[in-house]
């Protein structure tokens, strides 16, 4: 099996100006996803997929592999991470370089680790499954959420199902964006993560931080400090 980790960072962020480079405790974010998947050890190539030839030069300083850059086109809006993902795979082909499994780790995962890294795959190998997406629980079960009619009226806003302690609810659980691992050949046949032979990795919520905005790179440097001094 040959295993490619790719770390999509194309540049102009709105929600935060140039977050997958943004320094994040001395180091910028698009590091912390290289330097993990390196460490787990699984991978014959890791990619950063950018179209940023400045984001190129920061990944390759911390090891990551960038003979090419994204095209203008996958670099907009409304291109999707997995054309991004074709597109990689596609470029490695014309290159005479083949791989097995595609792991996709997002730079704004910081708190991602390579152990959570190594025990998706193992995971993947256990279940023998197409796919693998990283999964958490969520902080609020949904059934305490509704919608709100224009007045704002709470008439009918919590649903009947919603009965006794909060404690005896289910559990649920979101994709937290980290992990995401796909055998290539069921990604360009069918590109359904989600069905009957994909699988959820459920991560801690600690490791499950999503940098979106000010507020979550604030969070995740206060936990990456506390983690620091805990091994220290």
């Amino acid at each position: 099996m040959r295993n490619i980790a790719v770390i999509p960072a194309r540049s102009g962020s709105k929600g935060l100006k140039d977050k997958n480079i943004k320094s994040l405790n001395g180091k910028p974010l698009m590091a912390y996803s290289i330097e993990a998947a390196l460490q787990s050890g699984l991978f014959d190539c890791v990619h950063v997929s950018t179209d940023s030839g400045y984001y190129a030069e920061t990944a390759k300083k911390y090891s990551a592999e960038v003979p090419f850059l994204r095209t203008e086109e996958l670099s907009s809006d409304t291109a999707t991470t997995w054309d991004a993902m074709r597109f990689v795979i596609k470029e490695y082909e014309k290159r005479g370089e083949r791989f097995d499994t595609l792991t996709v780790l997002q730079p704004t995962s910081p708190l991602r680790t390579w152990q959570d890294i190594q025990s998706a795959y193992q995971l993947l190998e256990e279940k023998q499954a197409d796919s693998i997406v990283g999964v958490c629980e969520m902080e609020h079960s949904p059934l305490w959420s509704n919608t709100l009619p224009e007045d704002g009226c709470l008439n009918g806003f919590i649903r009947e199902e919603v009965n006794g302690p909060r404690q005896k609810l289910s559990s649920y659980y979101r994709i937290n964006g980290a992990i995401y691992i796909v055998k290539i050949p069921f990604l360009l046949e069918k590109g359904n993560l989600y069905g009957e032979h994909g699988y959820a990795y459920i991560m801690s919520k600690e490791h499950s931080v999503d940098i979106d905005d000010e507020l979550d790179f604030a969070m995740a440097e206060v936990l990456m400090k506390q983690a620091l001094e805990y091994f220290s």
